[in-house]
């Protein structure tokens, strides 16, 4: 049987529909939080704080955070970080039916929901290799439906219902997210046990921490992957934080366009998602990751271009699309070739990598805008997407990918944390 006719087991259904849920209240929270916060202030320091909240787990605890998950057996990282959420939520949604509703409360509580996130995203990730016996053609099956499904419902269906629910109520849509997660924590409970990695030598937390990141930036290939998504985001977060007043002032857009405009872009995404297994067959997984950069970096440059709304419309698009592909095969390639005792640390150091990197992204749009023109972020960050795709082209090559690949399918001897310090790369 090839691996387009192997079917998927049935615990990744159950997997993905606690995903799907939970996806779908956190495109909730993503609109109501801020909204939230509208109605209790209109100092912008204090709502960037609400905002700020959320990602300050994965800057200040990433790589601890994955030598723990590390050491947890991941089902049950996943079901309990889950169902600790839903309660958390209660917590805000009881101070808002008393009205006692703070700035400081709703930005602990996004901090505590990004921490939760932290240990549920980093264990799913680690999770899913071994759910799927380290297959890469079903681990690319199964990232584009799931990153399909979290664009879906955080992208398009979230954040509208999310609006709609805290028109209700203050506390609608914090109850309402409570219960996806909630359900999410019964579905991944049900969830099949996979075999424990095998056992580490006992180390310091932060020696193993260490040890995980170092496995990142030994091996050129898992810096090259690790790269995309951090320079990325210094590119993404400059072009975002000009966007509502390009769209405005360049392209005569409203409130109503803007929203369409970004919708083009999660269109795109869901189309790059769906494609990526495609892709990566046809041109292999580094030509493939090396094509969609520089699709990404030419549709900004696009976009700066753009005379119209529709142009605009369609470089949005095909950013997506760019992005929508690179997120399918990027973590599916790192879920396949790290070893399983160090998934966990190596996922969380990259994601921390990108997670830095959007402050400084989101600061550089601002300061090119004031100093220069609001054209000028887009083109900084097409200059930057295309510079990176030639940095990484070698990294990521289809050379290294299969030499990756024939090295991950022998076995694999027990092998202390410590030695994991010494990589040698292709």
């Amino acid at each position: 049987m090839t691996a387009d006719q192997q079917k998927l087991p049935t615990g990744f259904g159950r997997l993905w529909t606690a995903q799907t849920v939970s996806s779908l209240g956190d495109g909730v929270s993503r609109a109501a939080l801020p909204l939230l916060a509208l109605t209790l202030t209109r100092d912008p320091m204090a709502l960037a704080v609400v905002a700020a909240a959320g990602t300050l787990p994965w800057l200040l605890f990433g790589v601890l955070g994955g030598a723990l998950v590390d050491r947890w057996d991941r089902r049950r990282t996943m079901w309990i970080t889950d169902a600790a959420r839903a309660v958390l939520l209660g917590i805000p949604a009881a101070a808002a039916l008393l009205d006692v509703l703070s700035i400081p409360l709703l930005a602990t509580v996004a901090f505590l929901l990004g921490l939760g996130g932290l240990f549920f995203d980093t264990a799913a990730t680690a999770y899913l290799p071994d759910l799927l016996g380290r297959h890469p053609a079903l681990l690319e099956r199964a990232n584009s439906r799931l990153r399909g499904a979290q664009t879906a419902m955080s992208g398009f269906a979230g954040p509208p219902a999310g609006s709609a629910l805290l028109a209700l109520g203050r506390a609608v849509p914090l109850l309402a997210d409570a219960v996806s997660f909630a359900l999410s924590a019964l579905l991944v409970r049900s969830l099949p046990a996979v075999p424990r990695p095998v056992p580490q030598v006992r180390e310091s937390l932060l020696r193993q921490a260490r040890a995980g990141a170092s496995y990142v930036f030994r091996d050129r290939l898992l810096l090259g992957l690790a790269l995309r998504p951090a320079v990325g985001n210094v590119a993404f977060l400059a072009v975002e934080t000009v966007l509502a007043l390009f769209a405005h002032d360049r392209l005569g857009i409203d409130t109503y366009g803007f929203g369409l405009l970004l919708t083009a872009e999660a269109t795109g995404g869901l189309l790059g998602a769906g494609i990526a297994s495609q892709l990566g067959r046809r041109l292999g997984t580094g030509t493939a990751l090396t094509c969609t950069a520089a699709l990404e970096g030419l549709a900004i440059l696009g976009l700066a271009a753009a005379p119209n709304p529709y142009v605009a419309g369609l470089a949005l698009a095909v950013c997506g699309a760019g992005m929508g592909a690179t997120m399918v095969l990027g973590p599916s390639l790192r879920q396949t070739i790290v070893p399983a005792h160090l998934m966990g640390r190596v996922a969380s150091t990259s994601r921390m990598l990108a997670m830095c990197a959007a402050p400084l992204g989101a600061f550089l749009g601002g300061w090119l805008a004031t100093a220069y023109d609001v054209r000028a972020p887009l083109y900084a960050a097409a200059g930057l997407l295309l510079a990176m795709t030639a940095v990484t082209a070698t990294m990521t090559s289809n050379r290294r990918v299969e030499a990756a690949l024939r090295r991950s399918s022998e076995p694999e001897s027990p092998a202390e944390d410590s030695h994991t310090d010494v990589l040698t790369s292709v």
